[in-house]
């Protein structure tokens, strides 16, 4: 049966990929002038080297070898481009933003409506309040108590010395919380002991991080979530279990706020404003539902890999560590400060915009054409045949991957030392080259926040939350890598495992008590 099924999902992918290659591809091949990597196969093209689990290396030659626009081959040869150069990037997101679209594949195995057009900007007008700096200044409070739970549950764990400790588990958790806490003012885990307490959720978050449909199948999945094939309905299921907690949360929320109790204090802006909008700009429940289920899960795995990223490499730079604790111990960081204290303490904010910029969580982003267009560039490349472009035709309906990784560490910009994580880069004046490009990005010079309406709309909340957890958590405890070889690995937002062959999320290190002295 289940050969049956993905033979007709082969078939179901051919004929929506190949409705227009025929008059595209095959009389007249695009892109073919522009410098890229040989298609692994007709098939697949250079898909399965780009998605696969260990695909680093070849994503990183990508961003880094063939210039800022790169020429690489999706499904059947259908011609994709990897767009790094930064006046490409002002044009798909800010520029022509209407243009380059979010593709419907991506919209629909989210299990959200689409967030395009009017929808997008009403669902942007009801979000708009939960992350706001007002809003962060009132939540720091809230922010430390969490934190201290967490280095609480930790610090019972390394009692009397040094022990091994899963780092990337309790970034996680604490995550989930602090989203949950600050956004929706629903507790999910009360951090206290090693169960997961979120009937669910907190494993489905995982699991969807790790769901490894066919390279056939992602590009397909909208049109195949109904056939009864495993791994399609294995997704199915994850999603199904998420936006029910969303549910839940959302209908008690709202029968706190139309009841007398005290209850209803609690109700988070979100569905609070979605209620007082006019006619025009309130979101269905359905839609409010879906978009509080997908930013719990933007809001947690991408912080809490980062924040763990984070400590790695503090661990494997001991004096980056040493010097970032002595700067928060001075501030007294680590017990509480104001949202604008927290934002004045130079290498921390160095240290989080470098790990960001040299290790965003999402290494690229896909838009699709809705009609021809040009994309203009920086500077002029040259084609394989020689012939130089200062800008590129665009037809409708071609996939755009916007490079993150490729546009932070350009080395034209950003110097010989672009691949090197160097936090003091950020504590004297950038580079006229970063400063002076027309990079779109919201955060830094850097793409890893995205950019222009569509840009993340947590990316405060989400350097808020690591700039409070490493306060709090440098100043208890030091952290040291163990004997266990750490890899990273692709998937939608990056996850460490010990070495290649382990499929489980985690990220183990030496973590001790500072009263008991460095190890």
């Amino acid at each position: 049966m289940d050969t049956l099924v993905y033979c007709a999902l082969l078939l179901l992918g051919a004929f929506w990929i190949l409705r227009d290659y025929v008059s595209r591809n095959i009389l007249k091949p695009p892109f073919d002038n522009i410098p890229g990597p040989p298609a692994k196969s007709f098939w697949k093209g250079n898909l399965s080297q780009f998605f696969g689990r260990d695909c680093d290396d070849f994503q990183r030659d990508v961003a880094l070898t063939y210039g800022p626009v790169v020429r690489m081959r999706g499904l059947f040869g259908r011609a994709i481009l990897y767009v790094s150069d930064p006046v490409a990037l002002n044009t798909v997101v800010i520029k022509e933003d209407h243009i380059f679209e979010k593709p419907e594949r991506a919209i629909a195995s989210a299990w959200v409506v689409p967030t395009a057009g009017e929808a997008h900007r009403k669902q942007r007008k009801m979000l708009n309040p939960v992350f706001s700096v007002a809003h962060m200044r009132t939540m720091l409070p809230i922010f430390y108590a969490i934190a201290h739970k967490l280095r609480t549950v930790i610090a019972a764990r390394v009692d009397g010395g040094a022990h091994e400790v899963d780092v990337l588990n309790w970034m996680g958790r604490a995550a989930l919380e602090l989203i949950g806490q600050g956004g929706l003012g629903y507790s999910f885990d009360p951090l206290v002991g090693d169960a997961d307490t979120t009937d669910g959720y907190g494993a489905a978050l995982k699991a969807l991080l790790l769901t490894r449909l066919h390279i056939v199948l992602r590009r397909v999945f909208p049109y195949a979530i109904s056939l009864p094939y495993a791994p399609v309905q294995d997704v199915r299921a994850i999603i199904d279990t998420m936006n029910a907690k969303a549910r839940g949360i959302y209908e008690a929320k709202r029968a706190a706020m139309e009841g007398a109790d005290a209850g209803g204090q609690e109700v988070r802006r979100e569905v609070r404003a979605n209620t007082a909008a006019s006619a025009q700009d309130r979101l269905s429940e359905e839609e409010v539902i879906a978009q509080m289920s997908i930013f719990l899960f933007a809001a947690t795995d991408t912080t809490s890999n980062t924040t763990a990223r984070i400590l790695q490499l503090l661990a494997q730079h001991s004096d980056v560590q040493d010097r970032l604790r002595k700067e928060i111990l001075d501030a007294g960081a680590g017990e509480g400060l104001s949202y604008d204290e927290l934002n004045h303490l130079p290498l921390l904010d160095a240290v989080c915009r470098e790990t960001l910029r040299l290790y965003p969580p999402v290494t690229s982003l896909t838009r699709v054409t809705n009609k021809d267009t040009v994309l203009p560039l920086s500077r002029p490349i040259r084609g394989t045949d020689g012939t130089i472009m200062s800008e590129i035709p665009v037809m409708k309906g071609t996939e755009i991957m916007m490079g993150i990784f490729g546009a932070n560490a350009n080395q034209e910009m950003w110097g010989e030392d672009a691949l090197e994580w160097r936090p003091e880069r950020w504590l004297a004046p950038l580079p006229q080259k970063v400063t002076g490009a027309p990079t779109p990005g919201v955060y830094s010079h850097l793409m890893s926040f995205s950019g222009g309406k569509k840009a993340c709309i947590g990316f405060k909340f989400a350097e808020t939350e690591m700039k409070v957890v490493l306060s709090v958590l440098l100043s208890t405890f030091h952290f040291e890598l163990t004997w266990k070889p750490i890899t990273w690995n692709a998937a939608g937002v990056q996850y460490p495992t010990v070495g290649k062959d382990d499929n489980t999320p985690q990220l183990p290190l030496k973590v001790k008590p500072l009263s008991v002295g460095k190890a």
